[in-house]
């Protein structure tokens, strides 16, 4: 064999020298970790898999959906019960129907006679009494059963915080309502009281504050317009 030119042979030991530098570093020990560590699974993957697949865990999601389905009834009685709670709300929806559609609605000359004939009752009654008149409306009689104070009077003379107000008929009939101080207007009460006089849009109620709590109440009907000699 021909001896080796000076190039070859600086190219061997070159090559040589790589291979020992290569060895050193054990760089191909360090490739072959690293496919090892990317072919394995993360060990906080596998915790959370693990976790999710213990029977009994509290706080996966699919055994709370399993928990309720299976507390649920049987469905035909599930279905019975739904049928008779839509049926409860149709009545009550449908009894309120039936309330408003039998409003009265007062006409502008019932209205007008009305106040006139309570405006002259409170001049009657004299100012021995605090006293104001307040024509009904709808929403004071029907639906809401709430009623607005006339603000003046019930700065001047009405508690300053909620409280029991007493309402006195004409037949010393007495009825506890709700007054709400922030609002001024009675509130829980009212409603009772308006249902038993009957009271619709139209009539006139005379309010004379009899004692710090308590208020004689007149009612002036709108329908006695018709009652009047022509």
């Amino acid at each position: 064999m021909a001896e080796a030119t000076p190039y070859e042979e600086q190219r061997r030991r070159q090559v040589e020298e790589n291979k020992r530098k290569l060895e050193e570093l054990r760089l191909h020990h360090l490739s072959a970790a690293v496919r090892e560590a990317a072919a394995k699974p993360s060990p906080t993957k596998q915790r959370k898999r693990k976790a999710r697949a213990t029977p009994g865990a509290g706080e996966d999601v699919p055994l709370r959906r399993s928990g309720r389905v299976a507390s649920l009834p049987e469905r035909p009685k599930y279905q019975d019960e739904f049928q008779d709670f839509g049926k409860k709300i149709r009545r009550s929806y449908g009894g309120k129907r039936r309330y408003l559609s039998n409003r009265v609605y007062a006409t502008d000359e019932e209205r007008e006679h009305a106040i006139t004939a309570a405006q002259e009752l409170e001049e009657e009654l004299g100012s021995d009494h605090p006293i104001f008149v307040k024509p009904m409306l709808q929403s004071h009689v029907t639906g809401g059963f709430w009623l607005g104070l006339p603000t003046h009077f019930s700065r001047k003379y009405l508690p300053k915080r909620d409280e029991r107000i007493v309402l006195v008929d004409e037949a010393d009939d007495e009825f506890d309502t709700l007054y709400l101080a922030n609002k001024r207007g009675l509130s829980g009460g009212w409603r009772g009281f308006s249902i038993a006089h009957k009271l619709v849009d139209g009539d006139c109620l005379v309010f004379q504050l009899i004692q710090r709590t308590k208020f004689k109440v007149y009612i002036i009907r709108a329908s006695s317009y018709y009652e009047t000699d022509s």
